[in-house]
């Protein structure tokens, strides 16, 4: 089979044995994977240097073997939906505080999914959704991409930020973004999507944004339109999108940081001052779970999200898909959906 492969940060397409399936596993053959800007981060060493191994971590495919006691939770040929981003959706124990408090991806027992571009993928079968024939391959990205943005959404009734509360969306025409502007409109909040062009902008309000708003001016906007929204979700993987949001949030409003910027990009600073004044709630939300994943499922059957797919290639085209991300040419996300080549 065809897989994806760093060695010591160098990307290569290489000729590997079809995997056997373990203990609790499903062998998965990938029809799609999407492409994370996380993904990119790892093939360019941006965030702990050179890495070697599989890289890719959200995808669609079907199951077409099972390892032992993996019969349980799926069967061959189910079609499936496989992520739970980029920690936790490997394995959890399911039995641990943070199993049971409903945060796996903190189990000392974890295994996070990596290396879905390839033509076969072993998995934990408890990890895998089923989908519905109405959702296509194209939709590869919610495994990652839907689910984070899904989770971070989720988080806002958590703390009390109710529907109806005007809340914005850094990065809103990204990969991740474009996912919250949707799930956030669904819920019923009244969503200020943040970029940068025009071209991202008119982009974000077809997703039903209430308000789209180019960076530079963002603040004076927010300020005089909402006198700061009630919370800021930030996908963006620049710090200067962490302070952006900062500026925009209302006294005692919720900051959930999502996008991960690369280390060269340095640390969040706050002036204590500031942030006494201010007195925010400060949280990071990543990944999702199983259950989530489910509930995502069922909107995007329903319509009411969707992947917007701007870029689609076979593996081979996986170095230049990644050159482009990183230049931003194109709105949205990517998908492999052939693995074969």
């Amino acid at each position: 089979m065809k897989a994806a492969r760093l060695e010591q940060g160098k990307l290569l397409i290489r000729d590997e044995p079809v995997p056997t399936p373990g203990e609790g596993e499903a062998l998965v053959r990938i029809s799609a994977a999407g492409v994370c800007h996380s993904d990119l981060h790892m093939a360019r060493g941006d965030w702990f240097g050179p890495m070697t191994g599989g890289v890719g971590h959200e995808a669609i495919g079907v199951v077409t073997a099972l390892g032992p006691g993996a019969e349980r939770d799926v069967k061959v040929g189910d079609r499936v939906i496989l992520g739970l981003c980029g920690t936790g959706g490997g394995y959890w124990c399911g039995a641990c505080e943070y199993c049971l408090g409903g945060t796996p991806r903190h189990c000392a027992q974890s295994k996070g999914i990596i290396g879905t571009f390839s033509e076969y993928f072993p998995v934990y079968a408890r990890s895998l959704v089923k989908i519905p024939p109405s959702i296509g391959d194209h939709e590869a990205p919610l495994a990652c991409g839907g689910l984070t943005a899904y989770g971070a959404v989720k988080k806002l009734a958590k703390h009390h930020v109710l529907p109806g509360r005007p809340i914005a969306v850094i990065g809103a025409a990204g990969g991740l973004g474009h996912y919250a502007v949707q799930i956030a409109t669904a819920f019923g909040y009244r969503v200020v999507g943040v970029d940068i062009g025009a071209e991202r902008l008119a982009f974000v309000e077809s997703l039903g944004a209430d308000r789209a708003v180019g960076a530079d001016d963002a603040v004076e906007v927010v300020q005089r339109e909402y006198g700061g929204v009630d919370a800021v979700l930030v996908f963006s993987a620049r710090m200067a999108g962490f302070r952006l949001g900062f500026e925009l949030l209302k006294k005692a409003g919720l900051f959930v940081a999502v996008g991960l910027p690369a280390t060269s990009e340095g640390n969040i600073e706050l002036n204590p001052f500031a942030f006494f004044m201010k007195d925010p709630t400060v949280i990071y939300s990543a990944v999702g779970t199983v259950q989530d994943m489910r509930e995502l499922v069922e909107l995007a059957a329903a319509g009411r999200v969707r992947s917007h797919v701007s870029r689609r290639g076979p593996l081979s085209d996986l170095p230049s898909i990644f050159d482009e991300l990183e230049a931003a040419k194109y709105l949205g996300r990517a998908v492999i959906d052939d693995l074969g080549r």
